[in-house]
């Protein structure tokens, strides 16, 4: 059950779809939201601190700055989540991007599930960074939000991406709050006789979530290595599914099935959200 929620709201990129995801997810499960902003300090500015007490004193003045931006993209979020009625908490940090993404993955730790928006490649941003640095430190789940998504969030069809890998299974396991609650599964496998062993086939994940009493079916598709994720999108599109699951990208391409380069393109142009464990 996702009780305790992390989301990131970013402060260089629109913010929308982080706020608006975010707070109808929490107030749907009745869960606590933490919102953390960072406004980011230069890299540049953070070697003054070796030049004395005046130029230490000038990088205290900028972190001061960068902290005003990230209140500044909580009082948004702060007034919705008000409106709403949920349980929330804020945090502004103001740091370099290194000492940032530290903090934000210590806090990732210690929530269920956090919540962030898809990296932009269109925009220079260190608020593009922060997605895939919560996924290799959180140790949990991240429900990734397109940036173009708006209104409440829904998992009511769920599209399981599965190639019997060991982080497929354990998205499997960390969406169990969103797979117990959707009106179907969708388990969706892609050349499933060239990657995936008998033991840990699609049908012996469809038995395995049956004996939950959750309903799936299974979808079967051929493609080749290059149009897996706009295969994967285009079925979630026919499907209408809200939600994709399905392992986070590891550290070397050696160790990916099928799937596990996939996720790094489903990042660039991911049009459903998308829970990944890594």
């Amino acid at each position: 059950m996702y009780k305790d929620i992390l989301v990131h709201i970013p402060t260089e990129r629109p913010m929308r779809s982080a706020i608006e995801g975010s707070i109808s997810l929490a107030s749907y499960l009745n869960a606590h939201l933490d919102a953390v902003a960072v406004g980011y300090v230069a890299t540049s500015a953070a070697y003054v601190m070796e030049g004395g007490a005046a130029v230490a004193a000038v990088f205290e003045l900028e972190r001061e700055r960068a902290v005003e931006r990230a209140e500044a993209a909580l009082a948004v979020f702060r007034s919705e989540a008000a409106n709403a009625g949920i349980s929330y908490t804020c945090h502004a940090l103001g740091a370099i991007p290194a000492d940032a993404a530290v903090s934000l993955g210590e806090m990732a730790r210690l929530r269920d599930l956090s919540i962030v928006v898809q990296p932009d490649p269109t925009q220079g941003a260190f608020d593009n960074d922060v997605p895939g640095e919560i996924l290799f430190q959180a140790g949990g789940p991240v429900l990734f939000l397109p940036y173009t998504f708006r209104g409440a969030f829904k998992a009511n069809r769920i599209g399981i991406c599965w190639d019997g890998s060991r982080l497929a299974a354990r998205a499997v396991r960390d969406a169990a709050t969103f797979l117990a609650r959707a009106a179907e599964i969708v388990i969706i496998t892609i050349n499933e006789a060239e990657a995936v062993s008998g033991e840990a086939s699609a049908s012996s994940l469809a038995k395995h979530l049956g004996r939950r009493g959750l309903p799936t079916r299974t979808v079967s598709l051929s493609a080749a290595r290059a149009d897996i994720q706009p295969t994967i999108l285009s079925l979630a599109a026919d499907e209408s599914l809200d939600l994709l699951v399905m392992g986070g990208y590891g550290h070397s391409r050696l160790q990916e099935r099928v799937l596990g380069g996939v996720s790094r393109a489903m990042l660039e142009a991911m049009t459903v959200p998308t829970l990944m464990s890594h």
